[in-house]
């Protein structure tokens, strides 16, 4: 008899620790599919490293911007959120024209999103969100700032199935001040951001985007794609997203980045 009780009992660990494994993994599944959506009602902290080449008249500039991305999701009722995705760009650009004019470093124009969005996908399984967009002259420097403001609209919308994430973030941003500071050219552009992934079972996900501009100023397209590997993780139980891939410009504006650049991230994430 007391054989038969031990069985018994290592039969109940062993299926409380299988439940707890699989509950797990349902966890990590939710989390890496929560961390491919950019308006998931969820904490979190991304930190984004951009490296990119051969910009200016020289042709032998280097640019990097790290931006700082907050989002923070807020429950307005029992149907509705409200999330907010600021992008704080901290740039740093050497050799863009002879005798270092433009050789500087410090904090670029902040863009802030508001995006409105059902706490339940439509029927047929797409997230959404829509709201304003705003570009704050917030650059430390006139050569890094548009100096002026800028707001428009934004939207953004999602599917997600069977590990595959497909979508589209897009807005338009139009200058507030039609006569911008030092000789500055009057903002008018439409950002487009398609993207693409795939998550497997050991939750790793391989990706791409563009992140394309059009200037209707100038009528310049400007056109990276983003290739990237993403891998969820638990570092002293904090989970997180590490990233890295290349980026390769298809399409720049006068004297913009040309040939291949280079992308790391990493994200905290902050399940509620």
């Amino acid at each position: 008899m007391p054989d038969h009780n031990k069985r018994i009992g290592m039969m109940l660990l062993g299926a409380a620790q299988l439940s707890c494994i699989t509950a797990h993994a349902d966890d990590n599944s939710e989390l890496a599919k929560k961390a491919q959506n950019p308006i998931a009602a969820m904490y979190s902290l991304p930190v984004q490293y951009n490296w990119d080449q051969k910009i200016g008249p020289s042709g032998n500039g280097m640019h990097s911007v790290t931006n700082l991305q907050p989002v923070l999701p807020f429950s307005l009722n029992s149907d509705w959120n409200l999330i907010s995705r600021t992008i704080l760009p901290v740039i740093d650009q050497h050799g863009l024209v002879e005798g270092g004019a433009a050789d500087k470093s410090g904090i670029g124009d902040v863009t802030q999103s508001f995006f409105f969005s059902p706490k339940k996908p439509t029927s047929n399984g797409w997230i959404w969100g829509a709201g304003p967009a705003l570009l704050l002259p917030t650059g430390s420097d006139d050569v890094l700032s548009a100096e002026q403001w800028a707001a428009g609209p934004t939207a953004v919308a999602l599917k997600q199935s069977n590990g595959w994430t497909r979508g589209m973030l897009a807005n338009h941003l139009w200058g507030l001040d039609s006569a911008p500071a030092d000789d500055k050219e009057q903002i008018s552009q439409t950002f487009l951001q398609p993207f693409f992934s795939y998550t497997n079972s050991s939750f790793t996900t391989f990706g791409i985007n563009s992140e394309s501009t059009y200037n209707w100023k100038s009528h310049q397209w400007s056109v990276p794609v983003n290739l990237t590997v993403t891998q969820l993780l638990k570092v002293g139980g904090q989970p997180m997203t590490v990233q890295i891939g290349p980026r390769y410009w298809l399409e720049s504006n006068t004297d913009g980045p040309e040939g291949w650049g280079f992308r790391a991230a990493i994200t905290l994430l902050f399940p509620r």
